[in-house]
């Protein structure tokens, strides 16, 4: 079972929520997302994990925002695949003309919960 009630994951909606009713929008709507994610260590091959996502973005010249989820398959390296639900809400603010901050938190489904983030800055030349 999925917990949506975590304080990162109420504090990443509020944010999202806020640069949705915030910003006008100049981009906006559904689509679909279908990626996959293989992992290495050295030469060992690890798994994959393949995406089936429908998601919803928007935003405008200062900021934007997304929301996706949907099942993805995970085949780890030499053991049976199974299918769990993923998700990702993320974002990005313009600091000014050169700098963009950016940000994404996920999650997953699945014997053990698991949840990421990914934080970072993109300045361009």
């Amino acid at each position: 079972m999925l917990c949506y009630n975590t304080p990162m994951l109420k504090t990443a909606s509020a944010a999202i929520a806020a640069m949705a009713i915030a910003a006008p929008a100049a981009i906006a709507g559904p689509y679909a997302n279908i990626e996959n994610n293989a992992g290495w260590s050295g030469s060992n091959y690890g798994g994959s994990t393949t995406d089936f996502h429908i998601g919803y973005e928007g935003g405008n010249d200062v900021a934007s925002y997304y929301i996706q989820g949907g099942p993805s398959y995970v085949q780890p390296n030499g053991a049976e695949g199974e299918t769990i639900f993923t998700g990702k809400v993320g974002g990005s603010v313009a600091a000014n003309q050169k700098l963009d901050l950016y940000g994404e938190l996920s999650l997953a489904s699945g014997d053990v919960k698991s949840y990421g983030s990914k934080v970072g800055l993109k300045y361009k030349f």
